[in-house]
Formats: structure tokens, sequence, C-alpha cells
């Protein structure tokens, strides 16, 4: 007979090395899973380090059955979340299990009763740590994830709800071959039509400035928050978290890849697709245990030697509120995918993610001949 559940707090140099080496070894067989360079997971963990953590509390939990990790969860309180949606929940997230319900149920009622005992109404998750970052449970596409985007087995879904979780939000991630974005976007009616909107209404569209990159990262901070400012779950950036967030993405940029769009003059939107980095570290194979050094010369073999990306992800867009009825958001996805044709290493590309409840981006997406062909779910559960 197996030996019982229990969930301690992760509290001791090894308790957080177990925690933090878990992701190895419940998905050593899964051919899907991306690794994360360890560094990458260190700065998500470390509450020093990770910016989101300046206005968040919470704590990290493992599950053991003896002496044998068996899943991991963080219960955490986002204060400015709270404070901008005018909520009065709290999350979990970094949840990990083996198909377990035992041990589920242990992890997801340890974070609910964290959250409960802080006086808040419900629990939502996943999300590590905030909307910026990896949230959401994968339950349709059971493929590689792109860069960014998490990825579980499908048994998540079953364990999660049978928890007592319910479906909070649904987000899309849409995917375009090269075969389907020349039969779309190359089309003489689409392409007459970004014109004949251009036009109407005064939009003007331009490649990222080479030369003046602080600058138009600082633009690009400011159109971000102001264009996601009602959307749900999103809470803006602080400067750390924009100033990290370029940080990281700009170890993958490509200045091809990323335009601003104005209306009569007027800073209006931006759009940005990256290189898909998950196809390299699949190749590099990060893990606990290799100095990273290593890690990074395979990566850079993978990347510029013998380049294995022939996928791209459009990770970042946004449009100011003022400018949402004029065209700019197809516009610029027009843009973009005109870009990614343009190079011959692109095949694919992911867009994502995409709110259920964002008919637009969802018509919009559809119109160029993306399919979704990935779900990702939050999921909720009443603390009262």
């Amino acid at each position: 007979m197996p030996a019982p559940v229990t969930v301690r707090k992760v509290e001791t140099p090894a308790d957080f090395r177990a925690f933090f080496e878990f992701p190895w070894t419940l998905y050593k067989d899964d051919p899907n899973w991306v690794p994360p360079l360890l560094s990458m997971r260190r700065d998500l963990l470390d509450k020093k380090r990770n910016p989101s953590w300046e206005y968040m509390e919470g704590d990290h939990f493992a599950a053991w059955r003896g002496d044998q990790i068996v899943g991991t969860i963080t219960a955490h309180i986002n204060h400015r979340h709270n404070e901008f949606h005018q909520e009065h929940i709290g999350w979990f997230g970094t949840f990990e299990v083996y198909d377990d319900q035992e041990a589920a149920s242990a992890l997801l009622n340890t974070a609910a009763d964290w959250v409960r005992a802080r006086g808040y109404d419900a629990i939502r998750g996943p999300q590590s740590f905030t909307t910026h970052e990896e949230c959401g449970i994968l339950i349709d596409g059971f493929v590689r994830p792109v860069l960014l985007m998490p990825y579980n087995p499908p048994y998540y879904q079953r364990l999660v709800e049978a928890a007592g979780f319910t479906k909070a939000m649904d987000v899309y991630s849409f995917h375009l071959s090269r075969q389907g974005a020349q039969e779309h976007a190359t089309a003489d009616r689409l392409q007459r039509l970004t014109q004949a909107v251009m036009k109407r209404n005064k939009i003007t569209v331009r490649q990222i400035d080479r030369k003046r990159l602080h600058q138009e990262f600082e633009l690009f901070k400011e159109i971000y928050n102001a264009a996601w400012e009602k959307n749900w779950g999103f809470v803006p950036m602080n400067p750390r978290e924009l100033d990290a967030l370029v940080k990281s993405l700009g170890q993958f940029f490509n200045p091809d890849f990323a335009f601003f769009a104005d209306v009569e003059g007027q800073p209006a939107g931006f759009i940005m697709a990256i290189p898909d980095f998950n196809q390299v570290l699949k190749r590099a194979n990060p893990r606990p245990g290799v100095p990273e050094i290593i890690t990074l010369l395979r990566a850079l073999w993978h990347w510029k030697i013998r380049p294995v990306m022939d996928w791209a992800r459009i990770p970042l867009m946004g449009v100011k509120e003022a400018y949402r009825k004029k065209g700019v958001d197809a516009v610029l996805y027009y843009h973009v995918l005109m870009a990614l044709l343009a190079d011959p290493h692109v095949q694919h590309s992911d867009s994502g993610w995409i709110l259920e409840v964002n008919e637009n981006m969802v018509s919009i997406a559809r119109s160029f001949g993306s399919e979704i062909y990935k779900t990702h779910r939050f999921y909720e559960r009443c603390l009262k």
C-alpha cells in the first residue's frame, strides 16, 4: 500500500531543490515538454529576482509520498490584480503533479486553504505568477509548446476539475502555416482591403527603428500598458516588470518582425513576432547538474550555426482603445505576417494567447487563415 500524501511548505534548501527540479522528473519521458533554462526558472521562483513579487505574497509547497516528491504548487496573492480589478481573490501556480488524484487534491486544497486563511473569496489559476508569464492549463492541443507558453499532460484537466475547480476563462492559440499564409495574406482582395483601411483611417505602419531601440522600447512599454488595460485578468506592468520583459524578449528579438502603427501621426498600436527559441532549447536540453554555459553553447549551435527554428510566435500585440474600431489590429497583423513570409526559414506561426471573448481578434486571426490549435484554461474555486 502506498504511503499517504503529505504536503509541506518549501522552507529548506533541500526542499527548494526538490521543488525546483521536479519538472525534469515529471516530464522525463514526455517528448513534447521543453525544459527551461535553469536561470530562467530561478528568476521566476526567486522572490528577490522576479519583480512581480514586489506586489505579491505567497508560499511554495510540495506534495510527498514518503520521501518521494509527487507534486508542487504555489499559493499567492496578487495585490495589484485585486486593486486593479476590484476583486478579492488568490491564485495558484507552479502546479505540477503525477496522475495522482490524491496528490493533486492535496496540493490544490492546501493552496485554497492558504488563500482562505487570509480572508479571500476565491482561488484562481494556474498562473505563474502573472498574465505576463505562463498561465492556464492546456486542455486541447498537446504538442510541443512555443516560447513562454505552458505545457502539461492531458490528465491535468481531470485532476483539477475533480478537485472542485470550474472554468473561469479559456484562451486560444492560433496556428498558421506558410502555405495558409500565402493563400490568405497575399490574396489581392486582402491586400486591397488593408490598403483601403490604411488610407481611409490615416494609418501608417513602420518597422521598429534599429538605431533607436531604447526609445522604441519605451514607446512599446507605454502602448502595451494602455492597450491591455481593460483585458480580462490583465494588470499593468510596473517599470521593473516591463524592463524584465523587454530584456527577456530582447534575447530573441528580430527587428524585422516588430511594427508600430500610427493614426494621424499618433502612436496607436504595435505588434511583435519572435523566433520560437523553444526549438533551440529542446535540442540544447538544459537540466540540473549541467553547467548552463554548456547548455548555452549547445543552444548557440542550434541557433546560429545549424539553425533549427522554423516557427515564430506573435506574443505581443496591442492597440489603444481609441483606435480599435479603425482596423489598426488587422493592419498590424497583416504586416507582421508579410514579414514572416519574407523570411524563408519561417514555416509556421503561433498567435497566442487570445481571450475567447475577444471576438474581434478571433475573427481577424481566422480571416488570415489561422486556426485554433491549442486552448488553455483558467480555473476557479469559490472559498466562501
